[in-house]
């Protein structure tokens, strides 16, 4: 049964963002490109999701390298100053993601930056469009 609210869920959220951007409501960061939000539904129920941002790729927590793990944790941080917990958010071309329960979205903050974007720009993350990823790790490729 909760497969298939799940399962529901991003199929609702994935018809109606064509049309226009759904407001979320942050809940707790996860790491550097992912979040947990809550979403308000048309019947008024609150559901919680994973938004992972799109287009950006930042180093995983439990990286190859001390480097990498460094990095996450600085990625995480900033990505928790961008997005304090309680701040509305738009999540704009959602589609669902390879992780059930987690969706991958445009995210943009208060004031209308995108955040993947702003993340690559200060150098936390670097774009990404599906795929294997690069390393973090220096002197590793």
């Amino acid at each position: 049964m909760m497969f298939g609210r799940i399962g529901f869920f991003i199929w609702v959220l994935c018809m109606v963002s064509p049309a226009h951007a759904v407001p979320a409501v942050v809940k707790y960061i996860i790491d550097g490109d992912t979040f947990s939000a809550g979403v308000r539904l048309a019947d008024d129920t609150m559901v919680s999701v994973r938004v992972r941002i799109r287009n950006v790729d930042t180093p995983e927590l439990h990286g190859e390298c001390v480097d990498e793990i460094v990095a996450a944790n600085v990625a995480k941080n900033r990505l928790a100053e961008m997005l304090p917990v309680g701040t509305v958010v738009e999540l704009d071309k959602i589609k669902d993601d390879k992780y059930l329960g987690r969706i991958d979205a445009t995210v943009r903050d208060s004031r209308g930056r995108d955040v993947g974007r702003a993340l690559i720009r200060e150098g936390h993350g670097r774009a990404y469009s599906g795929g294997k990823r690069a390393t973090w790790c220096k002197n590793q490729k």
